[in-house]
């Protein structure tokens, strides 16, 4: 991590990543950016629908192949490059037949790596195949929930699943959230796991730095009125008064509740339950 030295509080706490040591240094891939106008968690009527969003520098949309369908061409890695929508790094990768994509870089891949998408894939960083091919106890990404779809699952930085079971057609994956849950051996995931591991050891410092990144300031519950929050009201600094925290709209929240629609679709695929709180930490 890179430091500095503290001419301010703010300053004293802040880190960022050694951009220079994990990048090639390259220019983005003029045709695979686009335009990206930001809403600030606006909908079309102009109404907030997502809280603390807005600001933020300009970004460019790099255009990132979750699909994966160039099947047995071998790619090279050309770069390895900063995506301001996520916290992975991206590389660009060029086919033999001369195409060239962005994709979600893993571990232990550097410029002039190779990787392949195809059933019989080796089992090394960056390879691609179906996970009724990959072996029990195989870290993987990028993974598809149905055949077909693209990758949707475990895509952020340092983030890995593991393949745990293979029962009646299925893979059982076990997710970065501890979940286990079935996902059909016709579906593709990638094999390692999501490079830039110490993305999450990085001190924003300050408040500006948020409001660079598009973050607005989030103001406590308990900090409102009772008209405005469930936790707020009362005579000075208090608790929530509450047994159970809540949502400005009166839904359950916080550590250890259940949030999870009861009859969603996909139950029937869960093996496990994700564990959250101190059940997690032990």
């Amino acid at each position: 991590m890179k430091t500095y030295k503290p001419t301010t509080d703010s300053r004293r706490s802040m880190t960022t990543l050694p951009y220079k040591e994990l990048l090639s240094g390259d220019e983005p891939y003029k045709p695979l950016l686009s335009a990206k106008k930001r809403r600030g968690g606006r909908n079309a009527a102009g109404r907030i629908t997502m809280r603390h969003q807005g600001g933020g520098h300009k970004r460019r949309l790099r255009d990132v192949d979750f699909s994966y369908d160039k099947k047995n061409i071998p790619a090279t890695i050309e770069t390895i490059e900063y995506d301001p929508f996520r916290s992975a790094f991206i590389g660009l990768a060029l086919y033999r037949d001369g195409e060239r994509r962005y994709v979600v870089l893993p571990k232990e891949v550097a410029v002039g790596s190779t990787f392949i998408v195809a059933p019989d894939a080796p089992l090394t960083p960056g390879n691609r195949l179906p996970l009724g091919s990959i072996p029990v106890g195989t870290a993987v990404y990028n993974i598809e929930i149905a055949p077909g779809t693209g990758a949707s699952l475990v895509r952020s930085a340092g983030t890995y699943a593991e393949v745990v079971a293979h029962d009646a057609g299925y893979a059982q994956i076990k997710l970065p959230s501890t979940e286990i849950r079935k996902v059909s051996d016709l579906a593709w995931a990638s094999i390692g796991a999501v490079g830039n591991e110490e993305y999450n050891l990085v001190s924003i410092g300050k408040a500006g730095r948020s409001r660079w990144l598009g973050i607005r300031p989030t103001v406590r519950g308990t900090a409102m009125n009772p008209v405005d929050h469930p936790h707020g009201g009362g005579e000075g600094r208090q608790g929530r008064g509450l047994r159970r925290a809540k949502t400005k709209w009166g839904k359950p929240s916080g550590k250890g509740q259940k949030t999870r629609t009861p009859k969603k679709y996909s139950n029937v695929f869960i093996v496990s339950r994700r564990k959250v709180g101190k059940k997690r930490k032990g």
